[in-house]
């Protein structure tokens, strides 16, 4: 009976150490990924607090399947992971705010840092990039901006890596245009 109770004794304490051990490699994570699947997120969703909710939702699901365990590209893992999960949620939202003008812009909340960096010439940019068409927008925003390389963003985004590039071509002319057209008016 002794050698029972010793055997589960020690069977619990094992457990018990693995499951510290998930939970710390977990926490360093979601320390070491949080900001970035925040802004992808936040790229999407162009809503802080469903930015927030996206990433809690995708750490949650990746936690409870361990499927966070087994990643190859951990960047391009987890941008997938929250792309589906945004994409979740665009799809549960109901048809709201007809008014483009009332759409709170992704840039509220910016860190001090964010605040810091601003200058005229990047709050420009960043309306000119809020103001591209949606497919172009996200793409330059997984690329350009959290730079990750076009066959990450293409296994993100489920697109083939040729239309990344595609994207990121018309996208950048298009921010060149009415950069330039900007310009020539405020002369």
């Amino acid at each position: 009976m002794d050698v029972v109770t010793e055997s589960m004794a020690r069977d619990a304490a094992r457990a018990e150490a693995e499951a510290a051990v998930r939970v710390c490699n977990f926490s360093e994570l979601v320390a070491r990924q949080g900001r970035f699947l925040y802004r992808v997120a936040l790229g999407l969703l162009r809503n802080p607090q469903d930015a927030e909710d996206a990433v809690e939702e995708t750490f949650l699901k990746l936690y409870r399947s361990n499927a966070w365990r087994g990643m190859e590209n951990e960047k391009a893992f987890l941008a997938k992971t929250v792309w589906r999960v945004g994409l979740d949620r665009i799809a549960a939202r109901p048809a709201r705010m007809d008014n483009v003008a009332e759409m709170e812009p992704a840039g509220t909340g910016a860190s001090p840092e964010d605040a810091a960096m601003d200058s005229a010439e990047r709050a420009l940019l960043r309306r000119l990039i809020e103001t591209l068409p949606g497919d172009l927008r996200q793409t330059l925003l997984l690329s350009a901006i959290e730079g990750m390389t076009s066959r990450e963003v293409a296994e993100t985004m489920a697109i083939p890596e040729g239309t990344v590039r595609t994207r990121l071509m018309r996208a950048r002319t298009e921010l060149r245009q009415r950069y330039e057209r900007l310009r020539k008016e405020a002369r």
